[in-house]
């Protein structure tokens, strides 16, 4: 029995997402010092929050072009947990890549993000005030239903809420939130430009196709070096780019809100590990009663989270479009 048999007998599981991790490394360190070349551009720009994903990309930038052609940002903002600093210095550190802090915080709130996103949840919560805490969270695929954004809100005294949200509440709020990760790709683009460098966008597999990001913010980039990598590849490269291990074990989240927020409550139907699995199961025709057997969930439950990607790849497919014209200028390739 070869090896690719055996590997097609086993049950469905994560060892699908198994690939040569030197094998793609050089891969897509061959590719950016193409692109890099194409764009004629002479290093990489990144934000580096201390994630998983732009801890990746800043390691995979620093082998493309050498440690002293990259350069991390570090925007936090009032809502920022102190951890993802001190985090992403840490990774410039281990890689050897400059680091330059820019805290966005002034600039949002001279923007009214601040203020406008409070009065938006005063819509819902008149009470609601600056010692006030928030998050948006989304209703669980899992359990059916239309999939309608709730808003968590938390008093003084810690004391927590969930309040149903009308949609212009949402979009309020949704719309304020969106101006720090526009402010973000405005700062990463000013330095890029002054260095003649490229702007590096650090989404995975699961935020790109399903549209977990901000247009002309966080979706903004120049190249996108791990948008073909699963989640699970992504920890994968992590550890074998000697990534720190307390950031390869740190909970993915959004580090948006002000209340604390796992990608899953705001936007994902499953953690990151099982998401990988039915978006491949899906992407791969594997049936739901296997991919359900290999996360533990019954085939109706994966059947709906297969209906959820679905679903989110249309509301979002105008995320991935270029602004569209009357007619094409023939002229413009």
């Amino acid at each position: 029995m070869t090896a690719q048999t055996l590997e097609k007998s086993k049950p469905y599981g994560a060892h699908v997402l198994d690939i040569d991790l030197e094998a793609e490394t050089l891969r897509i360190v061959e590719a950016l010092r193409a692109q890099l070349r194409s764009q004629r551009k002479r290093g990489l720009v990144l934000g580096l929050s201390g994630g998983i994903d732009s801890s990746v990309s800043a390691a995979l930038a620093a082998r493309a072009v050498g440690a002293k052609n990259v350069l991390a940002l570090y925007m936090p903002e009032n809502d920022s947990d102190p951890e993802s600093l001190e985090l992403g210095r840490r990774v410039a550190a281990t890689f050897g890549i400059e680091g330059v802090l820019e805290d966005i915080g002034p600039t949002l709130a001279a923007m009214g993000c601040y203020e406008r996103r409070d009065a938006s949840i005063r819509s819902v919560v008149p009470d609601y005030g600056p010692d006030w805490a928030s998050k948006v969270v989304i209703a669980n695929a899992l359990e059916g239903g239309f999939a309608l954004s709730s808003l968590v809100v938390a008093d003084p005294s810690g004391n927590q809420s969930r309040h149903r949200l009308p949609l212009a509440a949402y979009l309020g709020i949704v719309a304020a939130t969106n101006m720090k990760q526009r402010t973000r790709k405005q700062l990463e683009y000013y330095h890029a430009d002054r260095l003649n460098f490229a702007v590096l966008g650090t989404p995975n597999r699961l935020e790109y196709d399903q549209g977990f990001f901000v247009k002309n913010g966080d979706g903004a980039a120049d190249v996108k070096p791990i948008a073909h990598l699963y989640k699970s590849q992504v920890y994968a490269l992590a550890a074998h780019l000697g990534v720190p291990e307390d950031i390869r074990k740190r909970p993915p989240t959004t580090d948006t809100y002000s209340l604390a927020q796992t990608q899953e409550e705001f936007y994902f139907s499953l953690p990151w590990d099982r998401m990988d699995l039915c978006l491949y199961g899906l992407n791969h025709g594997v049936p739901a009663a296997d991919v359900g057997a290999a996360i533990g969930l019954s085939a109706e439950e994966v059947t709906r989270v297969f209906a959820d990607i679905e679903t989110k790849r249309r509301a979002t497919h105008y995320l991935h479009e270029a602004p569209l014209l009357v007619e094409k200028v023939a002229e413009i390739g």
